[in-house]
Formats: structure tokens, C-alpha cells, sequence
């Protein structure tokens, strides 16, 4: 009975609002690529949070509750239409990649070019340099106006 009611105290603005939003609801009807980019976007949701907001607190419920279901069906055709959710399903997150990268670069095995270079090559293995002193010195001639360069 208390439904029935709040049926009768509605508007005929509210009444028209509801019944599109029921044919919205119902109908497969299709959007606008520029709406559902909008909508699709971070200020399209805030948008329809802020309109459903304002609808609980100044129009019937049973019209909020309706545009509930609107946004929901405006969120999920606008996300259909620019293919951003396909995208999102698809791309992979960063421990798949991390996973991928490990499988391409197997273990390293040292090869027998390295095995011998590792045996024969005196780097790091010879002995301490000892500097030697001698009495022999360099001697250098006059170059003139010729540049040392």
C-alpha cells in the first residue's frame, strides 16, 4: 500500500523520467561515441555518482533507484563501445611479463671458450708488479716553434 503511494505523489516529470528510464533499461538502444567516451572516462563516473547523489535527495525513489540501474547500464554499453575493458581483460600484469622475460633468458652455462680463457688467461692470477729502478732517463731535443700537440 506504501508503495502505491509513492506512485501517486510522483510528478508527471518523475513518472516521464522513470518510464525512460525503464525503456533505457529494457531497450538495446546504442550510444554516441563522443557520450561514451565521456561517460568511459574518470569525470563520466564522478558525473553519474554526483547525479545519483543529487536524485536520492531531491526526486522519488523509486526514479534514483531507476537511474541506478541506468548508470549501471551507461557504464557497462559506454565501456562495450570504446573496447577499453577488451584492453584492460587482455593486457597482461607485471608478473605475467616478469614470468615471460624468465622463461626467454635461461640459465647461463659457461661455454668452453670461456672455460679456457678462465684457465689460460693471467688476469688476476699473476704476480704483484714490482717497479724497478734504473738509471736510465729519457732525453728530449728541442722541437722549435712545432707544437708539443
Amino acid at each position: 500500500m506504501n508503495f502505491l503511494n509513492t506512485f501517486k505523489k510522483m510528478s508527471k516529470l518523475e513518472v516521464g523520467l522513470s518510464v525512460l528510464f525503464a525503456l533505457f533499461i529494457v531497450l538495446p538502444l546504442g550510444l554516441p561515441d563522443l557520450l561514451a567516451n565521456f561517460i568511459d572516462s574518470a569525470l563520466g563516473m564522478l558525473t553519474l555518482f554526483g547525479l545519483t547523489v543529487y536524485l536520492f535527495y531531491h526526486v522519488s525513489p523509486v526514479v534514483a533507484v531507476l537511474f541506478v540501474f541506468v548508470a549501471y547500464e551507461l557504464l557497462r554499453r559506454s565501456s562495450k563501445k570504446t573496447g577499453k575493458a577488451v584492453i584492460q581483460k587482455h593486457t597482461p600484469t607485471q608478473a605475467k611479463k616478469d614470468e615471460k622475460m624468465k622463461k626467454m633468458n635461461p640459465k647461463k652455462i659457461e661455454t668452453l671458450e670461456e672455460e679456457i680463457v678462465e684457465k689460460m688467461a693471467p688476469v688476476g692470477k699473476s704476480d704483484i708488479v714490482s717497479y724497478v729502478t734504473t738509471s736510465f732517463s729519457p732525453v728530449a731535443e728541442d722541437i722549435g716553434a712545432a707544437s708539443k700537440y
